[in-house]
């Protein structure tokens, strides 16, 4: 089953300074059939005007991934973690028990991302965060892992991500027009979101443009096709 979302269908929120689109149910936008899929809980597409930002705030019990696709953010937390993440990059926020941060675009230019919740396997636990750079060269033609729930366990192919603390898989990948890219999950039930950050895909006989999402499931394997230079950011969660 794929289903396209198209990115005029899903939730909006223009607040001056952030200009925000909601792929599930968040903060004032609410679809009953679009809550989560899976243990997948939100994915924010965010557009952050320059010298501006989302000040402390708390969170509990959720693994919050942060894929930057242009510009910069800076992260403060109550852990004393500060880091800046350039595109292409990502950071991970474990908040467990509960941790208080902020996130600011402190550049001169507008900085865009994904931000996305998965909800963790177990609640509570020490609080975490982490970043890592992830050149997008390496990714060229493949799926790479960013972030895992296996990356800590040396027998892992998910060795060198960022860990999470749930059963999911946040995956990138470039691919030229013309080419393809195939991702097997481990089984056919997982859920899998898949959004194309720049350019234009094929999954079968569905085109999806930047920006959309495509909810997919039992599914023994997907084979992605750029009909344009494509930047793809996939979740496989349990």
């Amino acid at each position: 089953m794929i289903e396209l979302r198209p990115f005029d269908s899903i939730g909006s929120a223009d607040h001056g300074w952030l200009d925000a689109h909601h792929h599930f149910s968040f903060a004032g936008y609410h679809d009953p059939s679009r809550v989560n899929w899976g243990a997948l809980r939100v994915w924010n597409d965010d557009k952050i005007a320059p010298k501006s930002g989302f000040p402390t705030h708390p969170h509990q019990d959720m693994e919050i991934i942060t894929y930057v696709r242009s510009g910069a953010i800076t992260h403060r937390d109550s852990m004393g973690n500060e880091g800046r993440t350039e595109a292409g990059d990502v950071q991970v926020m474990s908040a467990g028990r509960g941790v208080a941060h902020s996130e600011f675009n402190l550049e001169d230019e507008e900085c865009t991302l994904f931000q996305i919740w998965i909800i963790p396997d177990q609640r509570g636990g020490e609080p975490g965060w982490g970043a890592r750079k992830f050149p997008k060269g390496d990714r060229a033609g493949q799926f790479v892992t960013l972030a895992s729930g296996a990356a800590n366990d040396d027998a892992s192919s998910d060795e060198g991500a960022l860990p999470i603390r749930t059963d999911a898989r946040v995956l990138g990948a470039t691919i030229k027009a013309g080419e393809s890219v195939t991702y097997t999950p481990a089984q056919a039930d997982r859920h899998l979101y898949l959004v194309p950050a720049t350019g234009s895909i094929r999954v079968g006989n569905i085109e999806a443009k930047a920006r959309d999402g495509l909810a997919i499931t039992k599914e023994d394997s997907i084979t992605v096709t750029a009909l344009e230079d494509s930047e793809l950011v996939l979740v496989d969660a349990a």
